[in-house]
C-alpha cells in the first residue's frame, strides 16, 4: 500500500499553488526568501550613504570689554542719627501762676522771643518794697554823715572826744553798707519781675507747651517745672560710631597731610547724598566693649528740614583720589563666598578670575584686585560662558550709568566712591 505524505498548506491558499511550492527544490525556496532580504539591505545601505552629516553648533557669542579705568574719590560709609547742635529745657526762674502762652507748638522761635508770662504782681510789690528800703538806707546814711561832720568840727576845738568821732565813723560805714544791701535787693527784685516773662534762651524749633495758663509753676532748686524745650537745628549734628580700623585709616590720612574730611549724608527715602558738611569731633577714646569710637559731623540746615532722631547714611571721604578699575555688577559672579569675573583669552577660551570688590560708582563696581587693565571681561552673555570653553566675542563698552537710569545689584561692601573732579 502506497502512503502519500501530506503537504502543509497555508489556510485559504489554492491547492494547485500550494502543491507547486511544495514540489519545488530547497535551493529555489531559499532563493525566493533571500531576494527580499537582499533588497532591504541594499535600500538601507543606500539611505545611510545618502543622509547628510550633522554639523557641530557654533560657539556662543558674548560681549567683552576692558575694565573702565578712572580716578575716583573713595568714601567710608556709616549709619547714624541727627542730633540738635544745642538743646535747652525751658524752666521758670520764679514761682507763680502762668497767665499766658505766647507761641505755637512746634514753631520756630528766635532767641529772646517771649514764650510764657507768669503773674508779675507779687514781684512788682516786692520790688516797690525793696526800693523803699533803699530810700530808708539812704536817709540813715545822710544823717550819719551829718553827725560825723559836726563831730569833726568840734574835735578841732576839743569839744568832743576821739572815741565819739570813731563811733560816728563806724555808723557812717554801716549806713553805707545798709544802702548797698538795699540797692542789691532792688536789683534782685528787678530780676524777679523780668523773670516773670519767660523768653527763649536760644533760637530753634520749639516743642509743645507742657503747662497751660492758670497752672502754678515752681522754680525750686531741684529743677523746677518743665515748660517746654527748644532744639537748635541750624546747624545740626550727625552722630555715628566708627570702627577702630576706619578710625585709624582716617587718622593716618590726616597725618599724611590730607585736608579736613568732608561728609555727605542721604536720608532713608533719598537716592543721592544731597546734605553736605564736615567732620568736627571724635571722642577722646574707644569703647572697650564694642571697639568703636563716637564721631560727629556738622551740617548746614537752613530750612530746618533735618530733625533730631532721624536716621541717615553718611559717607566720609577717606582721603585723596585713587586710580580704579570698574566693571558692571552684572559681570560679577558669586561662587559661595568668592567673587569672580569671566575673561576671554585671545583664542576665545573662557577663564575665571577671582576679584576683590570695592564700592559702586555711578552703577559700576570698583575692582580692587584680580584684574588687569587689558583683560577682556564678559559683560553680556555671562550665562553662556563656561570656564575652559570656547566662545565667540563681540566688542562692548563700559560706561558710567547716570543715577536712576538703570538699577544695579548691590553687593554689601563697606564704603563708597565717586568720580574725582578735576
Amino acid at each position: 500500500m502506497n502512503m502519500v505524505t501530506p503537504i502543509a498548506v497555508a489556510e485559504g491558499e489554492p491547492l494547485p499553488t500550494r502543491r507547486r511550492l511544495a514540489d519545488r527544490p530547497l535551493w529555489q525556496k531559499l532563493g525566493l526568501v533571500a531576494v527580499p532580504v537582499l533588497a532591504v539591505g541594499i535600500g538601507a545601505n543606500s539611505f545611510l550613504h545618502q543622509a547628510p552629516a550633522v554639523a557641530a553648533p557654533p560657539p556662543p557669542t558674548v560681549t567683552v570689554a576692558a575694565p573702565l579705568v578712572r580716578e575716583v574719590n573713595e568714601w567710608d560709609e556709616y549709619v547714624g542719627r541727627f542730633e540738635p547742635s544745642r538743646s535747652v529745657e525751658v524752666r521758670p526762674r520764679v514761682s507763680g501762676a502762668v497767665t499766658a502762652v505766647h507761641f505755637t507748638d512746634g514753631a520756630v522761635v528766635q532767641k529772646g522771643q517771649l514764650l510764657f508770662t507768669i503773674d508779675p504782681r507779687p514781684f512788682v510789690a516786692a520790688l516797690a518794697e525793696a526800693r523803699a528800703g533803699v530810700a530808708s538806707a539812704a536817709s540813715d546814711l545822710a544823717l550819719a554823715e551829718a553827725d560825723l561832720g559836726r563831730a569833726n568840727r568840734l574835735l578841732a576845738e576839743d569839744a568832743v572826744s576821739k572815741s565819739d568821732v570813731d563811733r560816728l565813723n563806724a555808723r557812717v560805714r554801716a549806713a553805707r553798707a545798709a544802702l548797698a544791701g538795699a540797692q542789691a535787693r532792688v536789683q534782685s527784685r528787678v530780676l524777679d519781675v523780668e523773670f516773670t516773662q519767660v523768653r527763649a534762651p536760644i533760637g530753634g524749633r520749639i516743642s509743645d507747651r507742657k503747662v497751660d495758663p492758670g497752672n502754678l509753676v515752681s522754680s525750686s532748686d531741684g529743677g523746677g517745672t518743665l515748660l517746654t524745650s527748644i532744639n537748635a537745628l541750624d546747624p545740626i549734628y550727625f552722630s555715628f560710631d566708627s570702627s577702630e580700623a576706619l578710625f585709624l585709616k582716617t587718622r593716618r590720612a590726616r597725618e599724611a597731610g590730607a585736608s579736613a574730611s568732608p561728609v555727605e549724608v542721604r536720608l532713608q527715602d533719598e537716592t543721592s547724598y544731597r546734605w553736605q558738611g564736615r567732620l568736627d569731633f571724635t571722642d577722646n577714646g574707644l569703647d572697650p566693649r564694642s571697639g568703636t569710637i563716637r564721631g560727629r559731623a556738622v551740617l548746614a540746615n537752613p530750612g530746618m528740614f533735618l530733625t533730631p532722631g532721624m536716621f541717615g547714611n553718611m559717607r566720609l571721604a577717606s582721603g585723596g583720589t585713587t586710580r580704579a578699575m570698574m566693571v558692571p555688577d552684572v559681570a560679577i559672579q558669586t561662587d559661595q563666598a568668592r567673587k569672580q569675573v569671566f575673561t576671554v583669552a585671545a583664542d576665545g577660551t573662557v577663564a575665571v578670575k577671582p576679584v576683590v570688590l570695592g564700592p559702586v560708582v555711578d552703577g559700576l563696581r570698583i575692582v580692587r584686585s584680580g584684574l588687569a587693565p587689558n583683560d577682556r571681561v564678559v559683560i553680556s552673555g555671562v550665562q553662556m560662558a563656561m570656564p575652559g570653553s570656547k566662545v565667540g566675542t563681540k566688542p562692548g563698552k563700559i560706561a558710567p550709568v547716570a543715577p536712576g537710569t538703570a538699577p544695579t545689584v548691590e553687593t554689601p561692601v563697606v564704603g563708597q566712591a565717586t568720580f574725582a573732579t578735576r
